[in-house]
């Protein structure tokens, strides 16, 4: 915005991260979880939908699932695998947030 001598601007525009110029949207975070066998995965991603809770609101701005190793090498990646750490009961794709769209 060019500034004008003698001219006050009544509206500022929020300054933008410029990494957000780039990424409109925050990648995903992925947990793979190994090394402990069923249960032990099933700990953790219980502790990380714990820990939503101290994060405000970014695991509704960015997605962050958490799926087991053994289910990744079974199913591969793209497989409805990964839980979002907001509901881990549910099981999407790595493409998906897993939000509900209202």
């Amino acid at each position: 915005m060019p500034v004008i001598p003698g001219h006050r601007p009544t509206v500022q525009e929020p300054a933008v991260e410029e990494w957000r110029r780039r990424y409109p949207l925050f990648p995903r975070v992925l947990f793979v979880l190994d090394g402990t066998g069923p249960a032990g995965a099933e700990n953790r991603i219980r502790a990380l939908h714990a820990a939503v809770g101290l994060l405000a609101r970014f695991p509704y701005d960015v997605p962050v699932l958490a799926a087991p190793l053994a289910d990744l090498l079974q199913h591969g990646p793209c497989a409805p695998v990964w839980r979002p750490v907001h509901d881990p009961g549910q099981r999407v794709s790595w493409t998906e947030s897993g939000h509900r769209q209202a």
